[in-house]
């Protein structure tokens, strides 16, 4: 059985992405530019992080247009959803295990 620390998830090591998950946890989408101002980063470094876990399949993109204008949504996916929330528990483990 792995340790608590080896079920932290290496994808979720960055702030930036914890929080594209956290968004997508709650919601049953968000597009680009509301994630954008929601996580508070540049065009360049949203795109890295989200194509990293749309890589590893946590994530589904959906190009659209509302009029004549380009809308990418994202949604999570169920293994994005578990993985993201076997990393939470174990960040909550190792948190308890320190009190």
């Amino acid at each position: 059985m792995k340790s608590t620390i080896e079920r932290l998830n290496k994808v979720f090591d960055s702030r930036v992405r914890i929080g594209i998950m956290s968004a997508l946890m709650v919601n049953d989408g968000v597009n680009f530019n509301d994630l954008k101002t929601l996580i508070d980063v540049t065009d360049g470094n949203l795109a890295s992080h989200l194509k990293t876990l749309e890589e590893n399949q946590y994530i589904k993109v959906q190009k659209g247009f509302v009029g004549r204008k380009t809308n990418t949504t994202y949604t999570i996916t169920k293994a994005g959803e578990k993985a993201f929330r076997s990393h939470l528990d174990a960040l909550e483990q190792i948190i308890k295990n320190l009190e």
